[in-house]
């Protein structure tokens, strides 16, 4: 299995800095619907994710899920795509310590460290990687990967989205946007590419049309996307996000058809 989207330069912490302790937010989304924290709309998020992530709707299966894939960022890992080189896998580690202490992947935290911010696997190697596929039979690591994807990446894109007056759909676009391209303000990162899209269309919350702006977040997220090779199959946004938003489904509700990477996939129910 290969991990098909590649990301981000070191976690920022701006957006992370927002999130409410869990879930937070309420599942009433914009004019009373429901909202991407309803755990059966949280759930497609998954899926949709995990099909382009992962070329599988299975996101839980992605637990164990480790490599390098030549992107410069060190291993990748998990439900979400830790990155060794970029330290959301260092806090990742660090969350599943203060939960259990003696791990069998504490002792790597050292080695985690030094990597940082680098490709450099100094330290970890196939030790590592054997020791994250046992860890991921863990209940108690796979708590600690649900946890630190919910803080850093799910929360703050629905809490955004929903300052917006964005529905589930845009929250899901916020949310596949900061998992690729991580929290953060420079151009190629969530909070560029929002800045970049409010400089062409008005959020719903500022009177704009809640269409128009998804489509020039759109726009703003495939230019990004293009600037990097590893991203320069815009898919994910034209052959599944664009059939969501071009149908007007912005209540992101089933029955889902899509396309990633050529692959199809439904979500029926």
């Amino acid at each position: 299995m290969q991990l098909r989207s590649t990301r981000r330069a070191v976690l920022g912490v701006a957006l992370a800095a927002a999130v409410l302790a869990g879930t937070g937010a309420t599942t009433a989304g914009a004019a009373g619907t429901v909202n991407l924290t309803d755990p059966h709309k949280k759930e497609i998020a998954m899926e949709l994710v995990s099909s382009a992530e992962n070329s599988s709707l299975d996101w839980k299966a992605q637990y164990k899920y480790i490599e390098d894939i030549g992107d410069g960022r060190g291993y990748t890992a998990g439900i979400i795509g830790f990155c060794s080189g970029t330290g959301d896998m260092l806090d990742l580690v660090k969350h599943y310590t203060a939960l259990e202490s003696g791990n069998v992947l504490a002792k790597y935290l050292p080695a985690l460290e030094r990597d940082n911010g680098s490709a450099s696997h100094s330290g970890l190697g196939t030790p590592f990687v054997n020791d994250w596929k046992k860890a991921a039979a863990d209940p108690v690591f796979q708590q600690a990967q649900n946890d630190e994807r919910d803080r850093v990446y799910f929360n703050p894109a629905v809490q955004q989205a929903e300052k917006d007056g964005l529905r589930a759909l845009g929250q899901f676009i916020y949310y596949d946007a900061i998992v690729m391209h991580g929290p953060g303000s420079d151009p190629t990162s969530f909070g560029g590419i929002r800045a970049t899209a409010m400089k062409h269309a008005k959020t719903p919350a500022q009177g704009g049309n809640e269409t128009t702006y998804l489509n020039a977040f759109l726009d703003a997220r495939k230019a990004a996307m293009l600037t990097e090779a590893a991203h320069d199959d815009t898919s994910r946004v034209d052959t599944e996000q664009r059939v969501f938003l071009k149908a007007g489904n912005l209540d992101l509700n089933p029955p889902l058809h899509w396309k990633t990477y050529g692959d199809s996939y439904s979500i029926n129910n």
